[in-house]
């Protein structure tokens, strides 16, 4: 067995967080930590992560649009290329457009929001024979929930919506790093 293909087997997987423990330990106490940090301060965590954002737009809209481009046969071709237009349209705004209001950062992602929704709910009826078509309903719907929670909210939720979003992310991703090496500890 080659080293590549015993880490993409289960106990090569194993075998590097048991290796690497001690740093998926430390990055998931650090991802934490700043997720704390982002959620006690939401407003100064949005100006941050403003720019980071639109760029991850950017990049995610590319992605869509060549993965649309490239399964043009496939019956939500057309919600695809739309999504990834979508996204570098919000991404061009928040990337280019440092200094735009908060608000308006805030709306246009309630409107991302409530749009990539609509969307994934049309794609989802779509491809509705196919297995897993109900996540991507239910990914739609929460998405459209989350846009008009944040759009019923706002002004104020300019202040908050983006960097809570960051902050949870941050502490999600930091439990699944902890708990990963946590469990490889408790096998050893």
């Amino acid at each position: 067995m080659t080293e590549e293909s015993l880490i993409l087997s289960t106990e090569g997987v194993y075998a590097t967080v048991a290796k690497n423990r001690t740093w998926f330990i430390l990055l998931g106490i650090a991802l934490i930590v700043f997720g704390i940090v982002a959620i006690l301060f939401p407003f100064f965590t949005t100006i941050a992560a403003k720019t980071v954002l639109g760029w991850l737009f950017l990049i995610s809209g590319v992605v869509q649009i060549f993965h649309a481009f490239s399964t043009k046969k496939w019956a939500a071709f057309f919600w695809n290329l739309l999504i990834g237009l979508l996204y570098l349209i919000v991404g061009g705004w928040l990337a280019f457009f440092p200094l735009a209001g908060i608000v308006t950062l805030t709306v246009l992602l309630a409107a991302a929001f409530i749009a990539q929704g609509v969307m994934e709910i049309a794609m989802s009826l779509r491809v509705r024979p196919l297995d897993g078509w109900a996540w991507v309903l239910i990914s739609g719907l929460v998405a459209i929930a989350a846009g008009f929670l944040i759009f019923a909210q706002l002004p104020s939720s300019a202040v908050w919506a983006i960097g809570l979003l960051v902050g949870i992310n941050l502490i999600s991703s930091g439990w699944a790093y902890l708990f990963l090496a946590l469990a490889v500890g408790k096998k050893a």
